[in-house]
């Protein structure tokens, strides 16, 4: 009998490549096609399950199944050992099959059931090594998503007031109308939260604590691409001002996500501060009117993320579950072929001329040079870009070239056949990727003219950071560190500006805190010395003497008939 994860393996590979083709055959005929499934009738309500299948939704999802055939593949040895290996792989596939109904929707409800799947099944994936860490880590990813999951039932509250879910039908509306900008509004804070935007960042680098091939494919095409996703088809029915907010939201997102990646020592860290550095570009130039590009450097980047992550899983595994950075130097003599694939899908990440991500962050940087936006925004972008670089030389260094490792301890080498196959199978695409898609994408090829200084900015901002990048990795035993003189803004800094503080115990330690001062002071205190135990005690008192009353009803009687026969007596 066949492994399971050969069976999806195979599965999902297949479909994977006839989603890929239709989307060239949709693309060349210019052809979509919505599918309508009536599921219950009731009188004169009807709910329909809609499919909508055009080029953009077809070439996602066999970007998306490719790469989980890949993960599934690379996990049967990965997991090898353990117990619970088909469980692992049914959690995987039903997180793939999530994201599927995410991509194909276009209504509102199916969207909510891929949405919710894939915060649910995240759970119990990021929950899947059963330690604290990880139920810490899993509670603050499912709760952050919580958010946009509100926020997505509130939108589907409001389109009421349309008669239908199926959004694709009013995008134009959505925009003109006032109280219709509100959908766009909701939908920004639902992807926000998903694509983990600021103030929402900090579940990103904690869902780490899932197993490699999880974070591989939560990373690269699923979870945290679900939002960028989502607003690449609101984008229409987005206003000025929201579009505004997210520029700068993105922008400010990947310039915090590259600055904490290069005080981070936890290698699968440093990808996941990466992964939020691509995704708040993808919502900047999103932002700019730039969806296509949004879209295309969504597809590199998921390719590109997807290997790095599985070679990150090869070094963790050869090293004994040991994912500091600063044990790993020299492991390109040990485990030439995994570097060898880690090295490229890290200069495809830095935007190295002519591999996959060089086509997408290029075309990116050069859309933005040609807008005119003010200085900051033109700031920002190439100073993220230039510590995506620094970032990548810095692991580079730390992991391939440099001498402080611990490898003596553990026997290191590329025997990982199986890994290494599911590896190899996206190498081929992290190199021709780009150039495949800018072609099948594109088909009238972008023309941009700028000046020579800015035409050659992105190639200039690229090699000042790996020159930066490898300076600051110049470091020998006898050398002071110079973050621990400024250690406070280093810890700032590291700690991604202080945010997984503010969503732990910002909402969690802070409020409950106050709420002990609230309950000692307020209600233990004044109110109750005033209020209900001040009222129980009056009341106590005055039904203590109604009661000495009624039990001595008869001598009162006789007492009252004493007092009035003397009165009467006296006085009359």
């Amino acid at each position: 009998m066949l492994p399971i994860c050969f069976v999806y393996f195979v599965v999902l590979l297949f479909f994977s490549l006839l989603s890929f083709f239709f989307s060239i055959y949709f693309m060349i005929i210019d052809y979509s096609m919505m599918l309508e499934f009536e599921i219950l009738s009731f009188h004169s309500t009807m709910i329909f399950m809609s499919v909508l299948l055009d080029w953009m939704s077809l070439l996602f999802m066999s970007f998306v199944l490719y790469i989980s055939s890949m993960v599934i593949y690379y996990s049967h040895e990965y997991m090898e050992g353990d117990l619970n290996i088909n469980r692992f792989i049914l959690l995987v596939f039903m997180f793939v099959a999530s994201m599927m109904f995410l991509i194909i929707s276009p209504n509102l409800i199916s969207i909510l059931l891929g949405w919710d799947g894939l915060g649910l099944v995240s759970y119990c994936l990021v929950i899947y090594y059963q330690n604290v860490k990880s139920y810490n880590a899993g509670m603050i990813t499912a709760l952050s998503n919580r958010i946009g999951d509100v926020a997505l039932l509130i939108s589907i509250a409001w389109m009421l007031n349309y008669g239908s879910w199926n959004y694709i039908y009013y995008l134009d509306f959505m925009k003109g109308d006032l109280s219709m900008s509100i959908i766009g509004v909701l939908v920004v804070l639902a992807a926000m939260t998903k694509s983990a935007q600021i103030p929402f960042s900090s579940w990103l680098p904690a869902a780490m604590a899932a197993p490699t091939p999880v974070s591989s494919l939560v990373h690269s095409s699923t979870l945290v691409t679900a939002g960028v996703y989502l607003l690449i088809r609101f984008n229409f029915c987005l206003s000025d001002l929201v579009m505004m907010f997210l520029l700068f939201v993105g922008s400010m997102t990947m310039f915090m996500a590259g600055l904490g990646a290069n005080y981070e020592f936890d290698l699968k860290k440093i990808i996941a501060l990466s992964t939020l550095s691509q995704l708040g570009l993808m919502m900047g130039i999103l932002a700019l009117g730039g969806y296509m590009l949004a879209f295309f450097h969504l597809l590199t980047h998921a390719l590109f993320k997807a290997l790095l992550f599985m070679c990150a899983g090869c070094m963790i595994h050869n090293l004994g579950n040991c994912q500091d950075i600063r044990f790993m130097g020299g492991l390109i003599n040990q485990m030439p072929l995994t570097c060898c694939f880690f090295n490229i899908s890290n200069f495809s990440l830095c935007g190295l001329p002519f591999l996959s991500g060089f086509y997408s962050k290029d075309l990116i940087l050069e859309a933005l040079s040609m807008g005119y936006l003010n200085l900051f925004i033109y700031f920002v972008f190439f100073f993220s870009t230039g510590l995506t670089v620094c970032y990548s030389v810095r692991l580079s260094y730390y992991t391939l070239f440099g001498d402080f490792n611990y490898s003596c301890l553990h026997h290191l080498s590329d025997k990982g056949y199986v890994m290494l196959k599911g590896m190899s199978g996206l190498i081929f695409l992290v190199v021709f990727g780009g150039s495949m898609l800018i072609w099948i994408m594109f088909p009238t090829p972008y023309f941009i003219c700028l000046p020579d200084m800015m035409k050659m900015m992105v190639l200039f901002v690229v090699f000042l950071g790996a020159f930066i990048g490898y300076e600051f990795s110049k470091f020998s035993l006898n050398y002071n560190l110079k973050s621990m003189k400024f250690i406070t803004s280093s810890l700032f800094f590291a700690s991604m500006w202080n945010l997984p503080y503010l969503s732990t115990f910002g909402v969690n330690f802070y409020p409950i805190y106050l709420g002990g001062v609230y309950y000692k002071s307020i209600d233990n205190g004044w109110s109750e010395f005033f209020g209900s135990q001040n009222i129980y005690n009056s009341i106590k008192g005055s039904s203590t003497f109604l009661h000495i009353l009624f039990n001595n009803n008869l001598k009162v009687y006789m007492s009252l008939f004493v007092i009035w026969v003397v009165y009467l007596v006296i006085f009359v």
